[in-house]
């Protein structure tokens, strides 16, 4: 049996056995005084045309990370970096801090094209470029869980439907199983919550452990999926400074989207298996 084959596998079985392990989790708290959003700031809302939307963290001052099925229209065309703004700790229409966008690079590996198949969901992350960074000390930027841990227990902080005006913090939740570069949780997540970060504890502070990239829902019950992070962004992280000093690359798969290019996107879009 073949890795893929293995990973598709698993998320079939998921759907048989993972009921009981959901329960366990607990509920939303919802984010909306400045002081339930402390030490939250980092993460805001990515505003895509004129009503899509998906989450996003920062991971530098200039830097966010969010997934790479929200910078692409429902035809797998690249949506125009200028139509794309994020709103660090937005809640009730105050927020932190913005700043519009100026370029974004895509996992090369992602395909827009192909739904949410074992290998979109490996690699479906895309790093934007703010076209103003946002100071550290106003929002503090997340690091990168460089030792992901089976059965660690998480918590997600994210936008969606029917709870798009403020941050949502599951405070638990469960990873399930890990393998092959993907990695299924318990948590509580809906349209919208694409690009949320799965963070774990980490000393004082919890580090990014993955992404949202998509979900499903077993007897009510949502799961969630999502994937290894620190390749995949040491590689975004290269190619946004490739495409930052504007080198050419052959890499087919390298998404370099200045403002003004694409198409503008029909919104943003929470994959379901």
């Amino acid at each position: 049996m073949s890795g893929e084959q293995r990973v598709l596998a698993l998320l079939a079985a998921l759907c048989l056995w993972a009921g009981a392990a959901v329960a366990q989790s607990s509920g939303l708290t919802r984010l909306t005084d400045r002081d339930d959003l402390f030490g939250w700031e980092a993460v805001g809302r990515v505003d895509i045309g004129r009503s899509g939307y998906c989450t996003g963290v920062l991971i530098a001052p200039d830097q966010v990370l969010t997934a790479a099925h929200c910078v692409f229209d429902r035809s797998g065309r690249p949506v125009a970096a200028d139509t794309i703004r994020f709103r660090a700790g937005l809640r009730n229409g105050k927020v932190i801090a913005e700043s519009g966008v100026m370029g974004y690079v895509a996992a090369e590996g992602y395909d827009p094209r192909g739904g949410m198949s074992a290998a979109n969901i490996r690699n479906d992350a895309a790093l934007l470029r703010l076209a103003t960074p946002i100071n550290s000390a106003v929002a503090a930027p997340f690091a990168i869980h460089d030792q992901p841990r089976d059965g660690a227990q998480i918590s997600v902080v994210s936008y969606g439907r029917d709870r798009d005006s403020a941050p949502s913090w599951q405070r638990r939740c469960n990873m399930l199983w890990r393998a092959e570069g993907i990695m299924a949780f318990d948590c509580d997540v809906i349209f919208g919550s694409s690009g949320a970060p799965v963070l774990a504890p980490h000393g004082g502070r919890p580090r990014i452990l993955s992404l949202v990239s998509g979900g499903s829902r077993v007897e009510d019950k949502r799961l969630s999926y999502g994937m290894d992070l620190p390749d995949l962004v040491a590689g975004l992280k290269r190619d946004l400074r490739a495409a930052t000093v504007g080198m050419a690359t052959a890499n087919p798969g390298f998404k370099r989207v200045q403002a003004g290019e694409g198409r503008r996107g029909t919104g943003a879009r929470f994959a379901r298996p």
